[in-house]
């Protein structure tokens, strides 16, 4: 592998660690870096190895949001493991089917969610609401279980589906659900990697570099969208879901 075609791929994985530590959607950036640049990898090959930068960014970021936003440990704990169960059978299933089918229906849900969220000033500007603990459990698995598949199977924009839902559904503001999302889609990849380590889909040439940079990017976005709060969240979150809708239109409409 050339020089340059790492560097390049390092310097898109830090913007993609700095932006997934605020909104989600890293992958947005550092995905189509890598099928660019290395157009004769298998895509389950370039999928696996991506997901090494993406669990070091995430991890960092988690980190950086445990010091100073609480969080409802037992309730985090029940969503990350069927997480973690749920992103592996969903990237198993990738290794046997194409995901193409799904792209039209991500991409009405995605508008929707772009318009919802522009519309209303205050989503996710709220005080947190208080839930009883059965109820924020079960939709809790729900979520990170559907969630989880989709990033297995699918990947790009999990962090601002578990956002979203995580704001509309358990009631959190901008700040504990990112803070759940990067901990729950920590899970999500490490379901992920298990089964494309125990497949030797990882290219670690580049997926070792690229999780320096992606950690270091993960870093500075994390002490950003804590120094900032919500409203700066709010903004780096509509940006990330419209890069995910130009990046579906880009796949159903004008991919041959």
């Amino acid at each position: 592998m050339e020089t340059y075609i790492i560097i390049i791929l390092c310097i898109a994985s830090f913007f993609a660690g700095f932006i997934d530590a605020i909104a989600g959607g890293g992958g947005l950036i550092q995905t189509p870096f890598a099928l660019i640049l290395l157009p004769l990898e298998p895509v389950s090959s370039l999928m696996g190895s991506l997901k090494i930068p993406g669990f070091t960014g995430t991890s960092v970021a988690s980190v950086q949001y445990l010091k100073k936003v609480d969080m409802n440990w037992k309730l985090l704990f029940i969503m990350a493991v069927f997480s973690c169960i749920a992103a592996f059978g969903g990237s198993y299933l990738l290794t046997i089917v194409s995901n193409d089918f799904m792209k039209p229906l991500l991409f009405g849900i995605l508008v929707l969610l772009a318009i919802y969220t522009f519309v209303k000033k205050d989503f996710g500007k709220h005080t947190p609401k208080e839930i009883p603990f059965q109820k924020s459990a079960i939709l809790g698995i729900i979520i990170s279980t559907l969630v989880g598949f989709y990033d297995g199977f699918i990947g790009p924009g999990t962090g601002s589906f578990l956002m979203v839902a995580f704001i509309t559904v358990l009631g959190f503001d901008f700040l504990h659900a990112s803070a759940n999302a990067k901990l729950v889609n920590l899970a999500s990849n490490m379901g992920s990697l298990t089964l494309f380590i125990a497949k030797g889909k990882i290219i670690w040439l580049m997926a070792l570099p690229m999780a320096v940079c992606n950690g270091l990017g993960g870093w500075i976005g994390a002490k950003l969208a804590i120094k900032k709060g919500n409203d700066f969240i709010r903004i780096f979150f509509l940006v990330v879901v419209i890069g995910t809708l130009i990046r579906l239109s880009y796949d159903i409409f004008f991919k041959n």
